[in-house]
């Protein structure tokens, strides 16, 4: 099982607003760092015995405000770039209430000066030079970088590189979840349901682009910190790709794309069967059509050719593997990923977090929603830090997407940066952020 990470990072006080700056202290064990904050306001939110607190020896790394997002990446994130080479995984979340500092983090706002990418551009960089390097040596493969880009709100994930199309979490019957657009029925007659888009990018400013684009359509709104909050969570998806690969991917899309509507078909037949075998009696009950034999013929004809198509999807599978398996044979890193998800700000309804902010009763249900989520993947989180043998992936839709993430960095370490304000009225709100973090960070450090 992989290692977890929790990181502090302090963003910069805010002189023009700041009612006075919360105290705090740092302390060392194995390498390991507590934090303990004071509250320099008394009010009737933050009573005496909640004016300071002291978390364990849970986080990996505290980031002051001064280190910019380069810092942050090549403490948090570059040291994990040689297992993504390798054909690894691993998964970063920004963690933390409405304006401490997450999307500066993990996206960034400068897209044009090297030292302020958010973490996923900076990374992006850093692989994109590493592909360049091995795509100058190897001229029967090209290496590139998959993006995809999706917000989830509930169950509804909004493909950002495809016009915000709407698309819905499902989970297969092979227990895996699929993240799927609406059907279309195309001209001729196949039912196809697009996966969310990969966009293929063979440059870093190709990249660079594309990732600008797509975040033009995320979704802002009211919260009980400001009124430009992210309400979604935002999933930013970095995948190690060879044109071989994506075509064999769209050949199974392809390929269950046929499957539906021969499925279907099957379906119908077996219950249109079934119906006729039987009859309504005058008092309501369904008893055996004695005028009627089923024709198991018929039914065997229709599951047969519906094999036949299923064969067709697992032979795509097989493919699409044994291009994955043949590439990495010559280069490890076909494959390896990087997961970025910028968390929705957590909601802390406290007097402390600031002037109240009108919200509508849906912005109140979405911060509910966005609350479950977070309490969700914090307990995910502790059961894999401690080995449990049951993980709580169907708690919400935002742990049932992260599922297969979770499971493929099973043999490396992941990361939570945990964004928090220094500013005296955001004391509450800090104080939850850490202690999150504390929960998270001390079921990895005392696993035995």
């Amino acid at each position: 099982m992989g290692t977890f990470k929790v990181w502090t990072r302090w963003r910069p006080l805010d002189l023009t607003k700041s009612e006075g700056e919360i105290e705090r202290e740092y302390s060392q064990s194995n390498s390991h760092s507590s934090i303990s904050i004071t509250s320099p306001l008394q009010t009737r939110a933050v009573s005496g015995r909640e004016k300071s607190w002291k978390s364990g020896p849970s986080f990996d790394g505290i980031i002051e405000h001064a280190e910019n997002n380069r810092l942050v990446f090549n403490r948090v994130v570059a040291p994990i770039i040689p297992d993504v080479l390798q054909g690894k995984s691993c998964n970063f979340f920004a963690y933390g209430h409405s304006g401490s500092g997450k999307s500066h983090t993990m996206i960034g706002y400068d897209f044009e000066h090297n030292e302020e990418f958010g973490l996923c551009l900076a990374a992006a960089r850093q692989l994109g030079t590493a592909l360049d390097g091995i795509n100058a040596k190897d001229s029967i493969h090209r290496f590139g970088i998959g993006l995809r880009v999706f917000e989830l709100r509930k169950n509804i994930a909004f493909d950002l590189l495809n016009e915000r199309n709407e698309c819905f979490v499902r989970e297969g019957s092979d227990g895996r979840v699929y993240i799927r657009g609406e059907t279309e029925i195309l001209d001729n007659g196949i039912v196809r349901v697009r996966p969310i888009a990969t966009k293929p990018c063979w440059s870093f400013e190709e990249l660079r682009q594309e990732l600008q684009e797509a975040l033009k359509h995320r979704k802002t709104a009211t919260s009980t910190v400001h009124d430009q909050s992210s309400r979604t969570h935002a999933v930013i998806e970095l995948e190690i790709i060879t044109k071989d690969l994506l075509d064999a991917r769209d050949k199974v899309v392809e390929r269950q794309s046929e499957l539906v509507p021969v499925g279907k078909h099957a379906t119908d037949v077996y219950i249109e069967e079934q119906s006729r075998a039987v009859i309504q009696t005058e008092g309501g009950k369904f008893v055996p059509n004695p005028d009627y034999q089923v024709d198991q013929t018929r039914i065997d004809a229709a599951e047969a050719i519906k094999t036949e198509f299923e064969c067709r999807v697992k032979e795509a599978e097989e493919h699409e593997s044994h291009v994955i398996t043949s590439t990495a044979a010559v280069h490890q890193c076909v494959g390896g990923k990087l997961v970025f998800v910028d968390l929705a700000g957590a909601e802390f309804l406290s007097s402390t977090t600031g002037p109240a902010l009108k919200q509508t009763a849906q912005e109140k249900q979405e911060g509910k929603q966005i609350n479950t989520d977070l309490l969700a993947l914090k307990e995910v989180i502790r059961a894999r830090s401690l080995g449990q043998s049951r993980i709580p992936y169907r708690s919400s839709p935002l742990t049932m997407v992260l599922r297969g993430h979770f499971k493929s960095s099973a043999d490396t370490h992941s990361a939570m940066i945990l964004t928090v304000s220094p500013e005296a009225n955001q004391y509450m709100a800090t104080t939850n952020t850490l202690k999150y973090g504390d929960l998270v960070g001390s079921a990895n450090k005392n696993r035995k």
